[in-house]
């Protein structure tokens, strides 16, 4: 097991992201969004070839490896009833980048919710999940499927239906999402998830774990973001039960607490304010984790 994040949080410059790192002793970062010189921030497939190359120049210099690619693929930005054309180039840029820093996990999605019909269209998500999926197993990498606001984040039983007809597909648990996020397979009004729940039920197919906390309130109809095991993600139950099962895979943060990253309405944090709260929400997950082993320890005997 080791530790990591998505280190955009602590800042859009790479400079940043790999001195937060390395102030948390940290050996690699997810990455998701970079910004290197005066190109413009950009997933990291989709940088232009001379920031990428610098991006990587960088990264070796700093000695930090990257365990995964936080990419757009198929994500909540994408709908079912448009072409996958996107997708697929992404997949493409993202391959040979992966090969060349190493990195063996990718995170994508299952496409947008259709929120104005009950058809989601099944069939056409788990053929184009599919393809994507064997791109990534054909070149030696992958992907794995967080539970977010797609398709497979609307509650266990349709992770479980795209896991079954996308042979190979993995998942990264998300720790935070089920507080906000409805369930879908319950009957309407949907009531939020329940995250120990949809956890189990996946748990054999985790790979990869993010860790953010939430708190749900509902008289603001928000979700309020918290330090890690100070909400109601079963954060400090889901790492010990983890553990306790020998899990070897990445804990990678995700904070939420200074800003939220894809939400065009956050408010705008000083820089500083964002990488203290980074560094800082590192630092309350490996207290949190130092907690949790030697529970898990006495208890494997």
């Amino acid at each position: 097991m080791y530790l990591t994040g998505i280190s955009d949080e602590a800042g859009v410059e790479l400079d940043t992201q790999i001195k937060a790192t390395k102030e948390l002793g940290w050996h690699t970062i997810e990455a998701r969004s970079v910004k290197v010189g005066d190109w413009p921030a950009a997933n990291i497939h989709d940088l232009p070839e001379p920031a990428f190359e610098i991006t990587v120049q960088k990264l070796n210099d700093a000695g930090i490896g990257v365990c995964c690619f936080g990419s757009t693929i198929a994500n909540w930005g994408k709908r079912i009833t448009d072409p996958p054309d996107s997708s697929i180039a992404e997949a493409k840029r993202a391959i040979p980048r992966m090969q060349r820093l190493g990195t063996k996990l990718i995170r994508i999605m299952s496409f947008a919710i259709r929120e104005d019909s009950d058809d989601q269209m099944e069939e056409e998500r788990f053929r184009r999940l599919r393809e994507l999926t064997r791109m990534f197993l054909d070149a030696g990498l992958q992907p794995v499927h967080e539970n977010c606001m797609n398709y497979g984040g609307m509650g266990w039983p349709f992770a479980l239906r795209l896991l079954e007809n996308v042979p190979g597909l993995k998942w990264v648990w998300d720790t935070g999402n089920p507080l906000f996020n409805p369930d879908r397979s319950k009957p309407k009004p949907w009531p939020h998830q329940d995250p120990w729940e949809f956890y189990q039920k996946v748990k054999p197919w985790i790979v990869h774990v993010h860790v953010k906390d939430v708190i749900w309130d509902a008289a603001r109809n928000e979700a309020v973001y918290t330090w890690p095991g100070e909400g109601h993600g079963k954060v400090r139950e889901i790492l010990a039960d983890l553990i306790k099962s020998g899990y070897n895979g990445g804990i990678s943060i995700e904070p939420h607490i200074a800003a939220v990253f894809h939400d065009p309405n956050a408010k705008t944090v000083p820089p500083e304010a964002q990488y203290a709260s980074y560094v800082e929400y590192g630092r309350r997950l490996q207290k949190l984790i130092s907690e949790i082993l030697p529970t898990t320890q006495s208890t494997r005997g």
